[in-house]
Order: structure tokens, then sequence, then C-alpha cells
């Protein structure tokens, strides 16, 4: 296992407590992702997709998220996709297996601890069938 280099801080919510091993539910926000996003919650409110003046900064920012991560995972920004929750990630991967068979009714078959609302819902809009 390699072990987590000097340089990188650790979280302060995580020092001198219990191992908190709950990241189903929740993650801390590392301080410095914190930091960066503390404007925008604040004074750059604006809905990114929106075309009114107040989504020019979200917009940009957003970009500019993109555009790191891209280069970080070695992708083009285009290919970068955020969302908003674990859920509507899973939805997105198993709609984009679901299209990519091109089979009119394919079948899924997911671990037996996938969330449940995925699944479902993946067969109720895909006219998949489904197995855990």
């Amino acid at each position: 296992m390699n072990a987590i280099p000097a340089s990188v801080p650790s979280h302060p919510g995580l020092v001198d407590g219990p191992v908190y091993l709950d990241y189903n539910a929740t993650t801390p926000v590392d301080p410095r992702v914190a930091e960066a996003m503390l404007p925008h919650l604040t004074d750059f409110f604006g809905n990114p997709s929106s075309s009114h003046p107040y989504a020019q900064a979200p917009r940009r920012a957003l970009d500019e998220a993109r555009a790191q991560v891209a280069d970080l995972i070695g992708a083009r920004a285009a290919e970068v996709v955020f969302t908003a929750s674990g859920s509507e990630a899973d939805l997105l991967a198993l709609r984009g297996v679901v299209l990519a068979s091109g089979r009119p009714r394919p079948h899924v078959i997911t671990q037996a601890t996938e969330h449940p609302p995925c699944w479902r819902h993946a067969v109720r809009w895909s006219g998949c069938t489904a197995r855990r």
C-alpha cells in the first residue's frame, strides 16, 4: 500500500478522532476545496446554465474546474461531466452502458449492494431487464 506523501495535508476534521468509514453517506470537504468554493457559495451564486448576468462568473469557474479535472486525469474538458450526487453519476453511467449496447432491451446485472433507486430507475427509463 502506498503511503500518503507528507506534502498532502491531513483533513482537520479527521485528525485525532475516530476513523470515519461512512463515505457512502458523505465525505469531508478538503479545506482547499471549501476555500475555492466559498466565493461561489456567497457572492457568485448564479446558475451557470442560465443566460442572465449572474451566470457568467459561475460558468467561468465551472469551465475552469472542468479543465483542471481534465488535465489531472488526462482527458479533454468536454469529456468531464459533473453530477450533483453519486446516484446521478450511477444513473449516467448505467444509461451510457445501456445506450452503448445498441440493443433494444439489454440485460443489466448489478451488484447486490447497488443503490436500489439507481437500478430501478434504469429499468424504468431504458426498458432493459435488470438483476441484482
